[in-house]
C-alpha cells in the first residue's frame, strides 16, 4: 500500500476471483461455460467489425439493448448494460444505496455484495442463511432497506421462486430490490416480468455463464424506465463508453440464438443432475443446485484437503475458507469427460484415505 491511497480505503477488502491459470488443468473453479459460445457470434465478428475499432463503440448501446429487450418483452429504455454484471451491481448499489444509505443481502452470497458495500460507504446488514443454506424470504419482507439477493445463490446453488421474490418487492414499495439471476439461465424460474408490475425490481443478469461469453464481459439489468434512466445518469457520468464494439456484437448475435444455448444449458444442467447423483453415492451432501455448479462436502474427508489433492491431479474447484461453509466445496459443470475424470480422481483419493 503506498501513502497516498485514500485512508477511506486503507481498510478495503477486495474480491478475490476465482483461480486463472496457463497450465494445462480441468478447470471447475470459476463457473465458466465448458461449450463455445454461438457460431452466430463468431460470424458477426468479421472484418467489417474489427476495421472499424479505430471508432468508438456506441456509448448508448442501441443494437445489444434492443437485442436484450426483445428477448425479454421489454422495451429498450428498461435495460442497462454494464462491463458484467459486477459493473450493473456496483452502478446500482453505488445510485440506489448511496454513501451512508442501506443495504440487506444474504450473509452466505456473492462476495463482490459486501466489497460494494464497503467500497460505496453503505450499511450493510448480512442475513443469516436457513441451515439448510436456503433464503429465509420472510427476513426480506417489509425490510425498510434496499436488497440484493443472488437468486440462485452463490456459492450454495438455491433458489426461491417467483412468488417469493414478488413478496419482497411488494412488501418494500420504498427500497429498491435487486435480483442476481447470474445463473437463472440454469434454473428458469426468471422474475424478469415482475419489473412490468413494480417500479422498484432491478434484475441483474450475465452473458457470463449461459451464453459463453465471460471473456467479453457483458452484464445488464431489466428494471423500470425510471431505474435503468438512474443507472445511465451514473455511467454517462463515469464511462460512457463502458462495453467495448466487439462485446456488443458477440453479444447481440449471441442472445439472439435461443435455439443453440437452450441446447447448451440442457446438456449442462443433465450433466450437474448426474454427478450430484453421483456425488451423493459417494456420501457427499450437495445441495439442490439450479446453477452451473455443485455445492459439495463430505464427511470423509476435509474440503480444503481434497481441493489440495484434486490440484496435484491437475483439476481446479473453489474452495472458500469461510464460517459455516469451509467444509464445501463449489464445483463447476464442466464437460462430461472433465467431470468424469473428477468422479474417477474422487474415487482414488477416497480411497487413498482409507
Amino acid at each position: 500500500m503506498s501513502r497516498f491511497l485514500s485512508k477511506n480505503y486503507e481498510k478495503l477488502v477486495p474480491y478475490v476471483p476465482g483461480e486463472q491459470v496457463n497450465v494445462k488443468v480441468i478447470k471447475l473453479n470459476t463457473n465458466e461455460s465448458p461449450f463455445p459460445p454461438s457460431p452466430k457470434v463468431l460470424e458477426v465478428l468479421n472484418s467489417e467489425v474489427i476495421n472499424k475499432l479505430n471508432l468508438y463503440s456506441d456509448p448508448e448501446l442501441k443494437e445489444l439493448r434492443s437485442a436484450i429487450a426483445e428477448q425479454f418483452g421489454v422495451t429498450p429504455d428498461m435495460v442497462f448494460c454494464g462491463n458484467g454484471s459486477d459493473d450493473v451491481l456496483a452502478f446500482a448499489i453505488m445510485g440506489f444505496c448511496g454513501r451512508g444509505g442501506s443495504l440487506a443481502c444474504p450473509e452466505i452470497s456473492y462476495g463482490f455484495y459486501p466489497v460494494y458495500a464497503d467500497i460505496f460507504g453503505v450499511d450493510l446488514e448480512q442475513i443469516p442463511l436457513n441451515d439448510d443454506f436456503s433464503v429465509n424470504v420472510d427476513d426480506y419482507i417489509g425490510k425498510g432497506k434496499n436488497i440484493v439477493i443472488a437468486n440462485p445463490n452463490a456459492p450454495t446453488g438455491l433458489a426461491f421462486g417467483v412468488s417469493e421474490v414478488e413478496k419482497i418487492v411488494a412488501s418494500n414499495p420504498d427500497n429498491v430490490v435487486i435480483i442476481d439471476e447470474a445463473y437463472m439461465a440454469f434454473c428458469g424460474m426468471s422474475c424478469s416480468e415482475l419489473v412490468k408490475k413494480y417500479d422498484n425490481l432491478l434484475v441483474v443478469r450475465t452473458f457470463s455463464k449461459s451464453h459463453s461469453l465471460a471473456g467479453l464481459r457483458v452484464g445488464f439489468g431489466i428494471g423500470s424506465k425510471e431505474l435503468i434512466a438512474d443507472l445511465n445518469k451514473l455511467k454517462f457520468s463515469f464511462n460512457p463508453y463502458n462495453i467495448n464494439t466487439l462485446s456488443i456484437k458477440a453479444a447481440s448475435a449471441a442472445i439472439a440464438d435461443n435455439e443453440y444455448y437452450d441446447d447448451r444449458i440442457s446438456r449442462i444442467v443433465a450433466t450437474r443432475e448426474r454427478i450430484t447423483a453421483q456425488l451423493r453415492e459417494l456420501g457427499f451432501n450437495c445441495t439442490d443446485s439450479k446453477s452451473n455448479f455443485i455445492f459439495a462436502s463430505s464427511d470423509r474427508i476435509n474440503a480444503s484437503e481434497l481441493a489440495a489433492k484434486l490440484r496435484e491431479r491437475g483439476i481446479l474447484v473453489r474452495y472458500f475458507n469461510k464460517p459455516k461453509i469451509d467444509n464445501y466445496l463449489r464445483i463447476t459443470v464442466g464437460a462430461d469427460e472433465d467431470m468424469d475424470t473428477l468422479i474417477k480422481s474422487i474415487n482414488e483419493i477416497l480411497e487413498e484415505k482409507k
